[in-house]
């Protein structure tokens, strides 16, 4: 083991091995993105509706919040519903291909909820998708809300 350490002509060689402190990086940057979710899913105070079909959360560039109070925000920010409409213009005009997330309380009127739908669509924005929360007990042998 000492002889693989040495050059041929009796020198130690003196090089850092760099590649556990790589590893190690990112396993940390994973943990951090991992967490920074989390954070942001906590700091949004919304109970979201369950259903049996709800995946992954979809990345987007507008996050509309419907409150049970039927009050608006886009990206986490209180907003009019005439200033959210200028905003959703502003935003297809410089990406037509914007995505939308619609997230809405539970306890929320449906009438909100088409509001914003309706909003988001006859705005531009081709593509929206509702944020609900999986329910437990699909098939994995536990019960669900």
């Amino acid at each position: 083991m000492g002889a693989a350490a040495r050059k041929t002509d009796g020198e130690v060689m003196s090089a850092i091995n760099v590649t556990p402190f790589v590893d190690i990086v990112l396993v940390l940057l994973i943990i951090l993105m991992v967490t920074s979710v989390q954070i942001i899913k906590a700091s949004l105070e919304v109970d979201l509706p369950r259903a049996a079909s709800g995946g992954a959360a979809v990345e987007s560039t507008l996050n509309i919040v419907v409150d049970k109070d039927g009050s608006w925000k886009i990206d986490g920010k209180p907003i009019t519903k005439e200033a959210l409409q200028a905003r959703v213009v502003r935003e297809v005009a410089a990406n037509p291909k914007i995505q939308a997330v619609i997230a809405g309380d539970r306890q929320v009127q449906y009438e909100s909820i088409v509001d914003a739908i309706d909003l988001v669509k006859l705005n531009g924005v081709k593509k929206f998708a509702l944020n609900i929360q999986r329910k437990l007990g699909t098939g994995d042998g536990t019960t669900g809300k």
